[in-house]
């Protein structure tokens, strides 16, 4: 045990001290979704149902323009453990371009489905909650991709404090906004859910006008300055951007999709279900989160070794991230367990929503080892920039495994909410040994 412990001490050390700021941040997008749904649910059990629709689809969006950002940290995180800060800022430069044409992309997609969100099959009497809020977070969209990419960069060169401290910003100024605007103080209007989206777009925009100035200003950045200020664009930069960033998108988008899908296949079912799956979600953000953000430091550690073509150090941060992770979910599960009966009464009063949230612990623990597992693996071929084949593992777990598993257990066997949640073990604990599987592959023998 003393020999083990001496073989990963050190990386133990090294990830706490990159991850816990990121896992710090992190907590602070789990906060402001605790607050917004606790905020909302307050105001009205039937904004809290418009919220868990829109907000579900735009995680879907969120998190697979987060995948697209992703594809700067082992481009930086190479280029840093290779000593060349001009090369990284240059690196920057063309990420911000390439985050910013991807927004626009997004926003049209995601404006034509603005367009048929009647056709979606949800409760009629939540579509006039559902419109303005959906229109305000789009327009928010281009801010989290420019931010995204501002975090991604100083991740990589191992600066993940600034990222903490802007999040944790952003979100204490979102949380003010929630209750100056869903509820009407201070002379400002009552204007309830559509409250709380304008609250989030003006937070990421300030977040995203920190960051810039930051990174033009302070001295910690000021070696990246030289690459950054060239003209033009790094042509080379923009194509390997999109090599790393596409199949990251879609493998993190995909998974994403599941529990959207799901969402939809959950409104069905009617708002209170569609209610105790927002909470439930929300809770279940707080373990994913967390993870992530071990798995990012993860990422950045062995993109480091990567960039010095040390195979053997790839391998013990790896492993070093993986016990971490597992010891954070085995934390998490316990007090989600003793908390279970709690849960429902913290976002509303309803109790028909706080008794199908019970029902839906057991799914939501089933798949956290499986969760874990994938979040590591999933970083750490993002390190050593081997993303393609996640793409195709994503696609076996999540579509041909998880969304059918959903939709059986939930409609034909008829278990309702929990079926669906039944399925998530299933694509999750698929994708994690498939990951492990092809990470094992490139970094022996």
């Amino acid at each position: 045990m003393t020999g083990f412990f001496e073989t990963y001490k050190d990386h133990y050390k090294a990830l706490f001290r990159l991850g816990i700021p990121i896992v710090i941040g992190q907590l602070g997008i789990i906060i402001l979704g605790f607050a917004d749904t606790l905020m909302v649910g307050q105001h009205s059990t039937i904004e809290l149902a418009a919220a868990s629709f829109v907000n579900n689809v735009f995680t879907l969006v969120i998190i697979f323009s987060t995948g697209f950002s992703y594809g700067l940290t082992p481009l930086v995180g190479n280029l840093f453990g290779k000593g060349d800060a001009p090369g990284a800022g240059r690196a920057l430069k063309s990420s911000l371009a390439a985050n910013f044409l991807v927004a626009l992309l997004l926003t049209l997609i995601m404006f034509a489905l603005y367009l048929n969100v009647h056709r979606l099959g949800q409760p009629k009497e939540l579509l006039p909650l559902i419109r303005p809020y959906f229109i305000v977070l789009l327009i928010s969209l281009v801010f989290v991709m420019l931010f995204n990419a501002f975090k991604q960069f100083a991740d990589g060169i191992t600066d993940t404090r600034t990222s903490m401290w802007i999040l944790l910003g952003g979100n204490l100024l979102n949380i003010v906004g929630n209750y100056l605007l869903i509820y009407g103080k201070f002379g400002f209007p009552e204007l309830g859910l559509l409250g709380a989206g304008i609250s989030t777009l003006f937070s990421r925009i300030v977040m995203v006008v920190v960051f810039c100035c930051i990174f033009l200003y302070s001295k910690r950045y000021v070696r990246y300055l030289s690459g950054f200020k060239l003209r033009g664009f790094s042509k080379t930069d923009f194509k390997r951007l999109n090599e790393l960033g596409w199949p990251v998108a879609v493998q993190m988008g995909m998974e994403t999709a599941s529990f959207t899908f799901s969402t939809i296949m959950v409104g069905w079912l009617g708002s209170i279900a569609l209610a105790s799956h927002q909470v439930m979600l929300t809770i279940s953000s707080f373990c994913f989160m967390i993870y992530y953000g071990m798995g990012a430091a993860i990422a950045v550690r062995v993109s480091n070794f990567k960039g010095q073509n040390d195979l053997l150090n790839v391998r013990r941060s790896t492993y070093a991230g993986f016990h971490i992770i597992l010891l954070m979910a085995l934390l998490s599960s316990a007090l989600i367990f003793l908390l279970r009966k709690e849960l429902g009464g913290l976002f509303t009063d309803s109790e028909e929503v706080s008794q199908t949230v019970i029902t839906l612990v057991f799914p939501m623990l089933l798949y956290q080892l499986g969760d874990g597992t994938q979040i590591t693996f999933a970083n750490a071929l993002r390190g050593i920039s081997n993303v393609k084949p996640m793409m195709y593992i994503a696609f076996v777990s999540y579509f041909l495994i998880s969304l059918p598993v959903g939709y059986f257990f939930g409609f034909i066997l008829h278990w309702g909410t929990k079926g669906v949640w039944m399925a998530f073990p299933f694509g999750l604990t698929s994708a994690g040994i498939l990951f492990y599987l092809q990470f094992r592959k490139k970094t022996t023998g």
